[in-house]
């Protein structure tokens, strides 16, 4: 159990019609801590300067910092820093692979047409797996957020291929279902934790089967990283992207995870200053990695911020948050689910899911339940959640979704549950 760090959280000792809030919307952003604060505010007040450009002493201390950045984000789910490109949130980070892998098909495929000298596909082997084809396809899930969902859509339409998908069961969980992964499946996109239903995906079986087919595998870990223990090597995933503000950071910074060997042979995105290596006005070569993805002045206030949010989450521990929010959602699974007429999607237990609740409420529409909560100064989410196909697998509009982090506590889920009881009888 986590004790006593509401105090760390300025936002959350605000009081609106002498209520405290109550803040469960954590799967949408998280609250900040004075430790994130003051470090932003020290970059801007002691240090302010573009990185890797100025031979003085400010901007010499702001590259350290920045660089810091990538060394912390990458201790954090243990991988090499070069491995980690900043952006500014998961659904930059996943367009810039959908991008990355344009670029990277049309340049290759145009080399080996018109190069006489043809290498075969095993000496040639991480750059054949940036070659899309017409007819290749792409595998993803019901359960994904739009933002792991339309990139791929459009690349598919660019490029001709075509999508597949993983249905989930009544619970909320994959079919993995083996005969969906075959010789024509390039791309494997997949959520680790469902935004919706909290589900926690067994990642690891879906990359071990879809490497065995040679596909790339995309993880969204937008709600994973900043909730459990994650290591990508573990995973062996190809790619993973999560953000900085679902884990106490600044909102404008986003994590894209490659393995080294696949970012060295990928295009770039974006061109410009910083990924520059050698230029003339007729060619240029990009920089070692991570600058050859970072175009432009980077978000560098809000790398700070990345590196004072894991050091308050490694403080605190991976493994305690998680027992925390454990215990959170058994707690809350138990209330909820005596509230007649309630009906909640996804599994049964917090061991099988994160802290994601969502849940409707018989005849009565989730933004009606979200209004009256906010007049007790409780904050929720209501809506699709930017999960429509998933909603449409649920056979549903919309939900009502609760989620929670480290500072959440049971007096919490208490007030949600008192309030709700409110709501039936507004309503009845």
């Amino acid at each position: 159990m986590i004790n006593n760090i509401k105090k760390d959280f300025p936002l959350l000792n605000k009081k609106i019609n002498n209520k405290q809030i109550v803040y469960l919307d954590n799967a949408a952003t998280t609250q900040k801590p004075d430790a994130v604060i003051y470090a932003i505010s020290d970059y801007y007040n002691k240090y302010n300067a573009n990185v890797y450009r100025g031979i003085y002493k400010i901007s010499e201390e702001a590259t350290v910092e920045y660089e810091l950045a990538h060394a912390r984000v990458a201790d954090f789910i243990s991988c090499h820093k070069e491995e980690i490109i900043f952006t500014k949130n998961t659904t930059e980070s996943i367009n810039l692979l959908a991008y990355s892998f344009l670029n990277s098909t049309l340049l290759i495929g145009e080399i080996n047409k018109n190069d006489n000298k043809k290498e075969s596909k095993e000496d040639n082997k991480e750059e054949n797996l940036f070659i899309l084809n017409k007819g290749d396809e792409i595998l993803l899930t019901e359960m994904e957020h739009h933002s792991n969902l339309v990139p791929w859509q459009q690349l598919a339409k660019k490029l001709g291929l075509k999508l597949r998908f993983m249905k989930i069961d009544k619970k909320g969980k994959f079919i993995i279902d083996k005969r969906l992964f075959t010789e024509k499946t390039r791309i494997v996109a997949v959520t680790h934790v469902s935004n919706v239903l909290g589900t926690i995906n067994d990642v690891k079986k879906i990359v071990k089967l879809a490497h065995m087919q040679n596909a790339l595998v995309v993880v969204d870990a937008a709600q994973s990283v900043p909730h459990m223990p994650v290591n990508v090597h573990e995973l062996d995933c190809d790619f993973m992207a999560f953000s900085g503000h679902k884990m106490l950071a600044s909102t404008g910074i986003g994590c894209l995870y490659g393995k080294k060997k696949l970012l060295e042979k990928m295009q770039p995105f974006m061109y410009g200053g910083g990924m520059i290596h050698l230029v003339d006005c007729e060619n240029a070569s990009w920089n070692n990695l991570p600058m050859k993805f970072e175009a432009g002045t980077p978000p560098i206030a809000e790398a700070i911020s990345m590196t004072a949010a894991i050091d308050y989450l490694t403080k605190q521990g991976m493994k305690n948050i998680r027992r925390h929010e454990m215990e959170l959602t058994t707690y809350a699974l138990e209330r909820l689910k005596k509230i007649k007429g309630l009906v909640i999607y996804g599994p049964d237990t917090a061991e099988e899911r994160c802290g994601v609740i969502s849940f409707n409420l018989k005849n009565i529409h989730p933004h009606d339940i979200a209004t009256v909560l906010d007049k007790e100064n409780i904050a929720i989410r209501a809506g699709n959640h930017c999960s429509q196909p998933l909603m449409n697998a649920l056979q549903t509009n919309a939900t009502c979704r609760v989620s929670f982090y480290l500072y959440n506590t049971f007096d919490d889920i208490d007030r949600l549950v008192k309030c709700l009881e409110k709501v039936k009888k507004i309503f009845s």
